[in-house]
């Protein structure tokens, strides 16, 4: 059981606020913390590892990492971190990198295995995609057969493909080394696939805590589908104006109406819905 109950006082850009946490965390469960840009996420997990202190306390299954009259240091903590910057040194083979942590062959020869890595053992980071260097840090993160794993956006740097590749195999590390797994995310479809319980922080607080389904998919009546995209264009089109906005990677065009358009802006933030009664899904067939 982790036990946290924590604040620190945050310097944003246009306000300080306060991270205020009060959670408890069962063990070797999988924990998604989403919410937007600034509101504490990876300050979270920064104090978790000991990278930062905080007034309050941390209690990992009885043992005390905070409090008023104790700090345990990040080499005393049980924990692997996994930051989006693979951080890999280019002198040192995928094994190395491993062996560097912990001098465990077995263990190191069982990791790459899991992840696909045995076959690229001898290589070095620059000859290495971004999904390899990312399963690399990974793998070094779980060296020390860690009782927690922190990771920050680990996947935010892959294309589709490969996040869901690499979602399936930190799924498959989590249960073999039964860890207790925080990751911070803003993928809807990777905290559903991977997480069990989310937690979204917002100015510093916690606004909810719940299943993934529960938290996801909030919606009364009708499902709605509805996503976050921004504003790049608004042209006009004989009588009607056209919003072009960008969602992802993709643009879409939405009719917006003459009085709709004097509140927008080119760059604004919008969210887009609409009312699921006979949504169109179209597969896209693989290809040989």
């Amino acid at each position: 059981m982790i036990e946290i109950d924590i604040v620190k006082k945050l310097h944003g850009v246009e306000k300080d606020m306060l991270l205020k946490v009060d959670i408890q965390i069962e063990d070797e469960s999988f924990i998604a913390i989403s919410g937007v840009s600034g509101s504490g996420k990876t300050t979270l997990l920064r104090i978790l590892a000991g990278l930062e202190t905080a007034e309050g306390y941390i209690k990992v299954d009885g043992e005390v990492w905070l409090d008023t009259h104790s700090f345990k240091p990040i080499q005393q903590r049980e924990i692997g971190f996994v930051f989006q910057d693979y951080a890999l040194f280019p002198n040192m083979t995928v094994e190395e990198h491993l062996l560097f942590v912990q001098k465990d062959k077995k263990l190191a020869l069982e990791l790459l295995e899991m992840t696909g890595l045995d076959a690229l053992a001898k290589r070095k980071p620059f000859t290495l995609s971004g999904g390899q260097q990312q399963r690399v840090n990974l793998c070094r993160a779980m060296m020390r057969r860690p009782k927690v794993l922190l990771m920050d956006e680990p996947l935010s740097a892959l294309d589709i493909a490969m996040r869901l590749k690499l979602q399936n195999e930190i799924k498959a590390l989590h249960e073999r080394f039964k860890t207790t797994t925080l990751m911070v995310s803003h993928d809807p479809s990777e905290i559903y696939h991977m997480a069990k319980r989310v937690i979204v922080l917002k100015s510093g607080k916690i606004v909810d805590d719940g299943m993934p389904k529960e938290v996801l998919l909030k919606t009364s009546g009708s499902a709605k589908f509805s996503f976050e995209g921004r504003i790049i264009d608004i042209v006009q089109a004989d009588v009607i104006y056209i919003a072009i906005i960008a969602i992802g990677q993709q643009l879409t065009e939405i009719v917006v109406t003459p009085e709709e358009i004097q509140d927008m802006t080119i760059g604004q933030k919008v969210s887009i819905s609409t009312k699921a009664f006979s949504p169109l899904v179209q597969y896209h067939y693989r290809t040989n």
